[in-house]
């Protein structure tokens, strides 16, 4: 640490190209961390308020990809990719997130699902490759909004699933 830098508080590196998007989901851990992790979940409520998803490849592993369409409220169509880097079941799932495998945009983003009593907290971390495409996400596709409205579907889904109690 440089001398004018002492007595400020530390500051990522990656602080200018890092999102960040939490919430408290009333539901157990391993609830919350399932529905990332098996298909028949995820389509039923990932992504923003009016979106629907169709998964064309999902394989839960390191080094596995999920291939998927999102298709917005508008009629438009948004090809998506994701390949898992590290699973630690029911802590944290980091991944490669682009448009497709090749997307030199992709972006790195961790989850985290943290024991708040009988709740669960997650975290969404993700950190792109530049200030620039973290700005753009944030500016054209409202990146911190849609991460908002993806984690209140998540948490109206799984508060569904155990309200019915039919959990798995």
């Amino acid at each position: 640490m440089s001398t004018k830098e002492q007595g400020t508080p530390a500051r990522s590196a990656t602080a200018d190209r890092e999102i960040v998007v939490s919430r408290i989901i009333d539901a157990p851990r391993e609830l919350v961390f399932e529905a990332f992790t098996e298909v028949q979940h995820l389509s039923r409520w990932w992504g923003p308020e009016g979106f629907t998803t169709t998964t064309r490849a999902f394989e839960f592993r390191v080094g596995g990809e999920w291939d998927f369409v999102m298709h917005g409220p508008d009629g438009t169509d948004y090809s998506e990719w994701i390949t898992w880097t590290e699973l630690a079941p029911p802590e944290r799932i980091a991944m490669l997130h682009g448009e497709s495998r090749d997307d030199p945009n992709a972006f790195e983003s961790v989850l985290t699902f943290t024991p708040d009593g009988a709740a669960t907290r997650i975290e969404m971390h993700a950190v792109f490759p530049t200030k620039e495409q973290r700005d753009e996400a944030v500016e054209k596709y409202h990146a911190i909004e849609s991460g908002r409205q993806t984690l209140s579907n998540l948490a109206a889904y799984v508060t569904e699933i155990v309200r019915k109690g039919v959990e798995g």
